[in-house]
């Protein structure tokens, strides 16, 4: 019986870029390789697990039902290896090296830059890596070092500090309410262009029992992408949920049903309690925190 060869790390990393991107040349560009390295570690790959992992279509790369059952534990690989970059990075004492962070699309544009600006200016040696998802990366595997989240975390072997909680109300642009005139009650949402998911609606499912309860066909405008939905509601497409704090920001948003229809999400930062010892994943974690607490107050400044 012919026994199988172990996968090449090389070929394994090429994989996974691969596969996120759905295309070689994505990937190399990703990997600053070739596109011609690239499809070699696909081959090799391929030829070491002896079976095809990606099919061309017209959309690109499609996984095989090979490459789907690969990709987890390519990808555990990956964030290990990643890991193990950030942790050679610096010495624990040391205020240089690489740190991780994960935030959700809104927070990670909305929020952290002014508080990262302010960070940076203070540990030019220290650079930070921002991994912007809305899925809530497991920090037990080390896919990132510090992660800002708006749920309780559940995982053991986390330091969790609660940072406080932030409002979320629906809002309108001047001008649209100028159009199409102001509801005054839940039943005359039915008559205005509100905004909301497309196809994923995990975002909506813990916002308060209207948006538990609202269908994709309620939506007049309907996007799964968080910015977009935020850049709908200042162009004035239609009514949409927004945070009071970031809201406040742009002087032609007005709060609408606001005594009918808020909810209260909970900031959490969070860290592995291994890395408690390490000085730059502290400080960043410490600064963080004071950001983050001066935002949910409504003090962050524009």
């Amino acid at each position: 019986m012919t026994q199988k060869m172990a996968p090449d790390w090389d070929a394994l990393r090429t994989f996974v870029a691969v596969a996120r991107d759905g295309s070689l040349s994505g990937a190399a560009r990703q990997l600053g390789l070739t596109q011609p390295t690239v499809g070699r570690h696909i081959d090799a790959l391929e030829a070491a697990l002896g079976s095809p992992l990606f099919t061309r279509s017209r959309r690109g790369l499609t996984p095989t039902p090979a490459a789907l059952a690969l990709t987890p534990h390519a990808e555990a690989m990956a964030a290990a290896a990643e890991a193990l970059a950030r942790t050679a990075s610096g010495e624990a004492a040391a205020d240089r090296g690489t740190v991780r962070v994960t935030a959700s699309d809104v927070i990670g544009c909305e929020v952290l830059p002014p508080i990262l600006a302010a960070f940076h200016a203070a540990h030019a040696d220290i650079a930070i890596e921002l991994a912007l998802t809305n899925r809530t990366e497991d920090l037990a595997r080390r896919d990132a070092d510090i992660a800002v989240r708006m749920v309780r975390p559940t995982q053991r072997g986390l330091v969790a500090r609660r940072i406080g909680t932030s409002r979320i109300r629906l809002y309108a642009h001047r001008d649209y309410l100028a159009r199409f005139g102001e509801p005054r009650s839940l039943a005359d949402l039915r008559g205005h262009c509100v905004i909301g998911f497309d196809r994923d609606n995990r975002s909506f499912r813990g916002a308060g029992d209207f948006a538990r309860s609202a269908r994709r066909e309620d939506f007049g405008f309907r996007c799964d992408n968080d910015l977009a939905q935020l850049a709908a509601l200042r162009a004035g497409v239609g009514i949409g949920g927004c945070q009071d704090n970031i809201a406040r920001r742009t002087a032609d948003l007005v709060p609408v049903l606001p005594n009918v229809i808020q909810y209260a999400m909970e900031v959490w930062l969070v860290m592995h309690e291994d890395l408690k010892a390490t000085r730059r994943v502290r400080l960043l974690f410490d600064h963080l925190a004071a950001g983050l607490t001066t935002y949910v107050k409504g003090r962050l400044p524009l």
